[in-house]
């Protein structure tokens, strides 16, 4: 079988923008294993959950850009994050328009 490859950021060079039902927002606290507490740009403070695919190939910082999907229910509390943007990432959503702080 062999060993599964694991893609960096270095190796991605699409950058994912926000699609319907999907907010942007900024990590504010690490609250420990999985969970981030997110400023989004929609006003709410969100509790974000990492996605398993992310957990061990993304480490998430204080302070990076992050896309965030609301979960059904508590969907002003809680959601998944789905994708973290380096910094000059998050300088193009700036210049773009999607990014507003």
């Amino acid at each position: 079988m062999g060993k599964k490859k694991v893609l960096t950021e270095a190796s991605i060079s699409t950058m994912r923008k926000p699609q319907p039902g999907e907010i942007l927002g900024i990590a504010t606290k690490l609250l420990g294993y999985d969970r981030v507490q997110v400023n989004c740009m929609d006003g709410y403070i969100r509790l974000g959950r990492i996605r398993g695919k992310m957990k061990r190939r993304v480490w998430i910082r204080r302070g990076d850009v992050v896309l965030i999907t609301p979960w059904d229910f508590q969907s002003d509390t809680r959601g998944d994050i789905v994708w973290r943007y380096t910094s000059s990432q998050a300088d193009i959503l700036r210049r773009e328009g999607y990014l507003k702080m």
